[in-house]
């Protein structure tokens, strides 16, 4: 049977989205499953493993159904993943020692303020590009490796294996024939080596981590393994032997690929759970001073580059909680009109740091705060305030970029589901000062492992093939006056400082 479609899956921190897109690069089908969060302590945040994979399986099932394609119809598999989230599993059973640890969890700041305080910052960041923090792979590590009853002994045995997301499935779909990952996903664990491209020696011995537990490490686009008979998983799923894995991409990897940014001064934000601005700086490793984060990317045919990475912690979550937690709004896209119904915020601004602030910031103590109120506030310059914090803290990461690279960045890509919102994208450009560009399609996670993957079986010749296949939906030009641009972002800046301020000060109170 001919061999059309190539298989996506984005493997998210919500849930799961299988994907199929055909020879002229297009998605025909896809579909979706969310996923059980587990919170087991204020700040920890973790996932079912074995849950993720059966709403793989079940995305799998879905979008084949939806586009009644055949199993034997698929060429190759591209993944996209959730990064730094972390799974140790037993080689023999496969199954999980212990919930996965999701990058969002904050569990091992203890372990990471004892690093720091050995003066060991400065090795980290040379060797792997990584601030010292909870976010990464290598503390979620030691912290299993500690905790959970016997591991650390059986894991020095070759009994366990560790992984992020991608390996995890790599693992399932290969009916545990391969335990591999690849660069993008290796450089967000902080035992990477980002110089030799290698698990890094020195690093492991600090962090009390066996290299027998380490998956090996490949280029982006190259062969991962083959689906083995993939039968009995309890949802009706049944994929043939020897489709190829073709394709590994971290997320935010992924959605750089899918945006077409594969040469040095491109750069794209992705609007999920949180913000991730990506500027690729090919072959040139820059180091930042100032919180952004030197990682892996990759060029045209797979291979790696070199880019900076922004990272904010909260954005389209700031929705959800309107949504989930204050009730305000039901669905996401309401909070578009009652943004447009207003001038401004009436001087309210929410910097909302529910989880810490990301970058430039790095601070993972201060917490959330809506300051500005007055009587003449209401819910929607509420919901408009929690809009424009996206774009701010998209702010406080493009100029430390343009600073930092030394490029002038005239042009912004972006995706992911708040980009849907044309209140904020115009609000973005305005703030920004630049031109944004919103593709026809909005899952460049997807898109991105689907390209790769296409590329790496011979479907597409790199750059040239792919640029034909990627389409831009609209544009958003500046109207904001460079005073009125200026003026807000100090209200924003000033409310930053609030923010971190309270923070100190509720820490220095002294209980009677």
């Amino acid at each position: 049977m001919n061999k059309q479609y190539i298989l996506a899956l984005d493997q998210g921190t919500t849930g799961s989205r299988a994907f199929l897109f055909d020879a002229r690069g297009s998605a025909v089908a896809s579909d979706y499953e969310e996923f059980p969060q587990y919170f087991p302590k204020p700040g920890w945040v973790e996932h079912d493993a074995d849950g993720i994979w059966a709403s793989c399986v079940a995305v799998i099932k879905g979008v084949l159904a939806k586009s009644r394609v055949s199993p034997q119809e698929i060429a190759a598999i591209g993944i996209t993943n959730q990064r730094e989230t972390t799974v140790l599993w037993d080689r023999k059973t496969g199954k999980p020692v212990h919930r996965a640890i999701v990058w969002q969890c904050r569990r091992t700041a203890d372990i990471c303020q004892a690093l720091k305080a050995k003066g060991l910052e400065k090795l980290f960041r040379e060797k792997t590009g990584l601030v010292i923090d909870a976010y990464f792979s290598g503390t979620k590590i030691r912290w299993l490796l500690d905790h959970v009853p016997g591991l650390r002994r059986r894991a020095a045995k070759g009994e366990i294996r560790f992984g992020t997301i991608d390996s995890w499935l790599i693992w399932r779909l290969t009916g545990g024939a391969s335990h591999a990952t690849d660069l993008t996903n290796a450089s967000r664990t902080l035992i990477f080596n980002i110089r030799s491209k290698k698990w890094d020696a020195q690093l492991l011995k600090i962090l009390k981590i066996p290299a027998a537990i380490l998956p090996r490490v490949q280029n982006s686009g190259s062969v991962f393994g083959h689906t083995k008979n993939i039968k009995g998983t309890g949802r009706g799923l049944s994929l043939p032997s020897g489709i190829p894995i073709t394709a590994v991409l971290g997320d935010q990897q992924a959605a750089l690929y899918g945006q077409g940014c594969y040469e040095a001064g491109t750069v794209k934000n992705t609007y999920g759970t949180g913000c991730f601005i990506v500027l690729n700086t090919g072959k040139k490793l820059i180091f930042s001073r100032k919180g952004l984060l030197s990682t892996l990317a990759s060029d045209d045919k797979g291979k790696p580059v070199y880019a900076l990475e922004g990272s904010v912690f909260i954005a389209g979550a700031v929705v959800q909680w309107l949504r989930d937690q204050l009730g305000v709004i039901k669905t996401s896209a309401q909070t578009e009109a009652m943004a447009r119904g207003l001038k401004d915020t009436h001087g309210v601004y929410f910097v909302p740091a529910f989880v810490g602030l990301g970058a430039p910031y790095w601070d993972s103590e201060v917490r959330g705060v809506i300051c500005g109120l007055t009587r003449g506030a209401s819910v929607k310059h509420i919901v408009r305030a929690a809009l424009e914090s996206m774009a701010y803290q998209t702010k406080d990461v493009f100029d430390l970029m343009q600073k930092e690279s030394g490029r002038k960045i005239r042009a912004l890509n972006v995706d992911g589901g708040a980009c849907k919102n044309d209140f904020l994208m115009q609000f973005q450009a305005d703030i920004l000062g630049c031109r944004i560009t919103r593709p026809q399609m909005i899952d460049s996670t997807a898109q991105g492992a689907a390209y790769l993957a296409g590329v790496t079986i011979g479907w597409w010749n790199g750059q040239k093939d792919l640029a034909k296949l990627r389409q831009a939906e609209r544009t958003f030009v500046p109207e904001m006056s460079a005073a009125r641009r200026a003026e807000l972002y100090t209200g924003w800046q000033e409310a930053v400082d609030k923010a971190r301020a309270g923070h100190k000060s509720q820490s220095h109170k002294v209980t009677r």
